[in-house]
C-alpha cells in the first residue's frame, strides 16, 4: 500500500505545481498588458514585464502586438485604425500580450507527457 499512497501523493504534487505555473504565466501575461495599458506600447518593454514578472523562464511568447479595434458582446474585433464602431464610437487601440513557459513533472509516468507547455495571453484596450 505504501508504494501506492507515494505515487498518488507525487501525482497529486505534480498537478498543485503545474496549475501553479498555469498561474504564474497567466500572471505574466496580465503583468505585461497592464504594463501596456499604464506605459503605452513599448514592445521591448512589454516583454520585459512579462519575463520578469514573477517566475523564471517564462517568455513574451508569441511577442506582444498592437491593433485596433472595435469591442463587442464576444471580445474585441480587429478593424482599420480610424473605423467608426457599431455603437458610434471610434475603433480603440489594443494591445495582446502573451506568456508562455514549460513544466517537467517530478515523475515520467509513461501514460502522460513529461513535459507540459501553459501558454496565456491578455489584451488590454491602450487609448
Amino acid at each position: 500500500m505504501i508504494p501506492l499512497f507515494g505515487l498518488m501523493l507525487v501525482s497529486v504534487t505534480d498537478i498543485g505545481l503545474s496549475v501553479y505555473r498555469k498561474m504564474q504565466v497567466e500572471s505574466a501575461a496580465q503583468t505585461g498588458a497592464q504594463y501596456a495599458m499604464v506605459r503605452g506600447f513599448d514592445l521591448s518593454s512589454i516583454s520585459g514585464a512579462v519575463t520578469n514578472a514573477n517566475a523564471a523562464g517564462i517568455t513574451a511568447t508569441p511577442s506582444p502586438t498592437k491593433f485596433c479595434g472595435c469591442s463587442n458582446t464576444s471580445g474585441v474585433s480587429t478593424v482599420a485604425c480610424g473605423t467608426t464602431c457599431a455603437g458610434g464610437a471610434m475603433a480603440g487601440t489594443y494591445a495582446t500580450v502573451s506568456a508562455q513557459a514549460s513544466y517537467t513533472t517530478i515523475f515520467n509516468y509513461k501514460v502522460v507527457p513529461a513535459t507540459y507547455t501553459h501558454t496565456a495571453q491578455s489584451t488590454v484596450r491602450l487609448q
